[in-house]
């Protein structure tokens, strides 16, 4: 069985996640950024990353996803708000749309920094009012990915995969 990693990160959050699940794929496989990556024509399953961006995948790996044709396939993404929050329930429904006609064995999503560029461009009222609370998300957002998000993240996709290597 051919494996994929294919992920888009901004701030290496994705990056992170990426690498992680890399380590736990059986053999063979590979790891590519969005830009760099090959057709997923030649793949029996592909982890696919993104960061969170107006609600769903980021264009980037928007633009990978929609090339994935009748595959196995698992997701990842990192966001700035909680993993179990509202919104990020939202953005994998998204995304699992974006992959309708394939095999979705999984999801997974964690907290990840925000990009400062990000956060200055943000509009100053409404949303993205700066609260206490957001304040406090904003700050927890930077500890993350940590090795505790990671250790989920490949056990999330040893699961998804345990059925197709046994």
């Amino acid at each position: 069985m051919k494996n994929l990693v294919v992920y888009s990160s901004r701030t290496g959050n994705t990056k992170k996640i990426a690498e992680a699940i890399f380590e736990v794929l059986p053999e063979s496989k590979e790891i590519f950024m969005v830009e760099d990556a090959p057709s997923p024509d030649l793949y029996d399953f592909i982890a696919i990353g993104f960061w969170v961006d107006k609600g769903t995948a980021d264009e980037k790996a928007q633009g990978y996803i929609k090339t994935i044709k009748e595959k196995k396939v698992g997701i990842f993404g990192t966001l700035g708000a909680y993993p179990n929050s509202i919104h990020a329930r939202e953005v994998l429904s998204s995304v699992r749309e974006l992959l309708d006609g394939n095999d979705l064995l999984g999801e997974f999503i964690c907290q990840g920094k925000i990009d400062p560029y990000i956060l200055d461009k943000m509009p100053k009222n409404g949303v993205h009012t700066m609260t206490q609370e957001r304040k406090v998300r904003i700050d927890e957002a930077k500890k993350h990915p940590n090795e505790t998000d990671c250790r989920y993240a490949q056990n999330a996709f040893r699961e998804m995969l345990q059925g197709l290597v046994n």
